[in-house]
């Protein structure tokens, strides 16, 4: 291995642990508590070396924010992968998102409250931006009829993430989170 291979090794190296230390904090402390100096004393560099990899903590939380729609993409595509019938793909997919959104709540923040600079909607969208949605848009796909897939899905995905949110933020009761999904899917499902 070239010397330069070794430290470009090392610089991604440097990267993972810097953005696993903020996702760690950010979900037993809040973002509010992950700052640079904090960072910097849980990797074991200094701050100067935390900004030669990223240029602000808000690239620090888009780096977070990428790994945590790679995570949602892969527990969505298990789900729906997994389950041979349509109706019960798409429950499984909404099931696995809100759960997603309950358990990670500081990760759900950085990927979709705080304003992060990610390209959505676009062709220069990270793939793991574009592979969550593409989940959504395949567990919905039997059930588009004449709809645009595209909109089906931005549909779909607003509505769970408008029932997350309320839920998170205590404005729904959390006994009635299995019903909502329910009415929900029986929407979506009744024009397939």
């Amino acid at each position: 291995m070239s010397i330069r291979e070794r430290r470009e090794r090392e610089r991604a190296d440097r990267e993972r642990l810097i953005v696993t230390a903020a996702r760690e904090l950010a979900e037993a402390e809040g973002w509010e508590a992950v700052t640079t100096r904090r960072l910097a004393d849980r990797v074991e560099y200094s701050q100067p070396v935390l900004y030669s990899h990223f240029k602000s903590m808000g690239a620090i939380m888009a780096a977070v924010a990428v790994e945590g729609f790679a995570d949602l993409a892969a527990q969505l595509r298990a789900v729906r992968a997994g389950e041979p019938d349509p109706a019960r793909a798409l429950a499984g997919v909404g099931s696995v998102y809100l759960g997603f959104a309950e358990r990670r709540p500081a990760l759900y923040d950085a990927m979709f409250a705080h304003a992060v600079d990610l390209p959505f909607a676009m062709a220069d969208a990270p793939e793991s931006l574009r592979a969550g949605f593409g989940e959504l848009a395949e567990a919905l796909r039997p059930y588009a009829g004449g709809e645009d897939l595209g909109l089906l899905t931005e549909t779909y995905w607003a509505a769970l993430h408008g029932l997350a949110t309320l839920a998170r933020g205590g404005r729904l009761p959390a006994r009635f989170r299995d019903r909502r999904l329910a009415i929900l899917l029986e929407r979506f499902t009744a024009a397939g």
